[in-house]
């Protein structure tokens, strides 16, 4: 993984925890609702795989999830990025929406290359075992 200065690394975690939390308030309006929650869930579960892996290679915190969890995070985090970076080029310049935007694009890259390069190492590992 890319080295990341300690003021990024307090920005993703900060980032991915915001949208933890936006994200589960959204589920919570939506089950009332009676709205279909599928997306969201796996969004909001995606999302907090992605804070655990953060969490594990920088702050060296256990998890419990398995190679089959990270993948599939992976999958739903990169699914992301499209719609996120569209909101990005029509926010305003220097506007906290964009800022916010550009923390949260960052905090999602860094997720998933640390996903993938957890799950190369995982791979390594067994092929020497």
């Amino acid at each position: 993984m890319e080295n990341v200065s300690s003021e990024v690394k307090s920005q993703s975690l900060k980032s991915f925890q915001s949208t933890i939390s936006k994200s589960e308030n959204a589920l919570v309006q939506m089950t009332q609702k009676g709205a279909n929650t599928t997306l969201i869930r796996k969004r909001v579960n995606a999302l907090t795989i992605g804070l655990a892996i953060l969490e594990y290679v920088w702050n060296h915190k256990e998890h419990p999830y398995t190679r089959d969890d990270l993948v599939e995070s992976s999958n739903v985090l990169t699914g992301l990025f499209p719609s996120i970076e569209n909101i990005y080029t029509k926010s305003k310049d220097g506007s906290p929406q964009k800022t916010l935007l550009k923390r949260r694009i960052k905090s999602l890259e860094l997720a998933v290359q640390a996903i993938d390069d957890y799950c190369k190492g995982e791979k390594a590992k067994s092929v020497r075992d």
